[in-house]
């Protein structure tokens, strides 16, 4: 279906008309059953729930392969399949054939995505933050991975910690998601059910996988420095990590894995030899795009998302000893962050972000998360301050200052 288009079922489409037809999507946006997904090239937001996919062993893109076959068997050949899937590839995803779709060009092309966004409200009595596992216990984390790695027990993980935050009323999380949406709107915005009376939400820098037609793009991101306020700083930390040999070895490590997981399903895939910069509000990130062409048009967007998830750019390598690690860890079950949220139509198409940059909200209570990457050349103070530059996204949306 063509951007600036709506469908529901038993209705064709219907035409969104105007140029501000995105931030009119983002604006309708409510918790609770609705569904928001924005990329650099289209907006979605999905209202209900007409068909959950099952839940059984099976791969989500089995089963979502499945439930798409018997929609267009019956006549609706417009069935897409949109939710999240968490890190533990193990627990149930959240997946489900809407009962309306309404689409509309990207929100980086709406001229009403450049008007400031209303202040998020401070909550009377403002929030309490409670950090788990707390700044010092992380970086003890940090320090013990880099002993066990310098001793060769694995090449990498990603270690993350959450911020908890509490408040007297729930926070307004349509506002928070404008907010998000308009400090990057180049980027992939998301807000999903993740759970009864829970909702995931967040501005995820990081393309896991699409798939349109026969093309097939992965961007993976690894290696990161903060932004800074001060712009010659900013230019001489972008520098910096373009140059830095710890760095380029862990964006080398993904770029290598995402490589090997696609190439049996792609006709030819072209990897560039250097990775490049991605800004966001608060983050540089090391960047590589790789582009191919699916040689069996019956694998999905899904499919080939699961052929990647969980890459090492949120969990480590080995994969299964990272893993373990991270369980060790992590004093925190990990739900959907680091998971993957998107998309996917009957004929194979869609889009599936990585599920970072993130909060899960429910009820009074918003835990945000964030990562890094620990190889053995890391250091716990630069790792520690790496997170908390993280966390900025979701504070600045809040407007919490920490």
């Amino acid at each position: 279906m063509s951007a600036g288009t709506s469908r529901s079922s038993g209705s064709g489409p219907r035409p969104l008309t105007g140029a501000a037809a995105a931030t009119a999507l983002l604006t309708a946006y409510e918790p609770g059953d609705h569904w928001f997904f924005a990329s650099p090239t289209r907006t979605l937001l999905a209202h209900g729930a007409r068909f959950e996919v099952p839940q059984d062993e099976r791969p989500p893109a089995a089963r979502v392969s499945e439930l798409l076959a018997e929609r267009r068997s019956s006549g609706d050949r417009a069935a897409l399949v949109v939710g999240t899937v968490p890190f533990d590839r193990s627990a149930p995803a959240l997946l489900a054939v809407p009962h309306t779709v309404s689409w509309a060009p990207a929100l980086r092309d709406d001229p009403l995505i450049a008007l400031p966004a209303p202040a998020c409200t401070p909550p009377a009595g403002g929030w309490t933050v409670r950090e788990v596992p707390t700044a010092r216990q992380y970086a003890a984390s940090v320090a013990s991975a880099v002993r066990r790695m310098r001793a060769g027990e694995f090449s990498k993980v990603v270690i993350a910690r959450t911020l908890e935050l509490t408040s007297a009323a729930e926070p307004d999380i349509p506002a928070v998601l404008r907010r998000l949406a308009g400090s990057d709107p180049g980027g992939y915005t998301f807000a999903m059910p993740s759970g009864p009376g829970r909702t995931l939400l967040g501005a995820s820098p990081e393309l896991l996988v699409s798939r349109r037609g026969s093309r097939v793009v992965a961007n993976p991101l690894a290696g990161s420095a903060p932004r800074s306020a001060d712009l010659a700083e900013d230019v001489r930390r972008a520098s910096a990590l373009l140059d830095s040999a710890k760095d380029l070895h862990e964006h080398a490590v993904v770029v290598d894995a995402v490589r090997a997981a696609l190439a049996p399903y792609c006709a030819h895939l072209d990897v560039p030899a250097r990775p490049t910069l991605v800004r966001t509000a608060t983050m540089w990130h090391l960047s590589t795009t790789l582009s191919g062409e699916v040689q069996d048009p019956a694998v999905s967007a899904l499919e080939l998302a699961g052929a990647l998830h969980p890459t090492p750019a949120v969990c480590g390598t080995p994969t299964a000893r990272a893993r373990e690690v991270i369980n060790e860890l992590e004093p925190f079950d990990r739900g959907h962050y680091t998971g993957m949220a998107g998309w996917s139509d009957a004929s194979g198409d869609g889009e599936w972000v990585v599920s970072i940059r993130c909060a899960e909200a429910q009820g009074r209570r918003l835990r945000l998360y964030a990562g890094a990457g620990v190889v053995p050349g890391s250091s716990p103070e630069a790792e520690t301050a790496e997170t908390a530059a993280k966390f900025r996204t979701f504070l600045d949306a809040l407007g919490v200052e920490q």
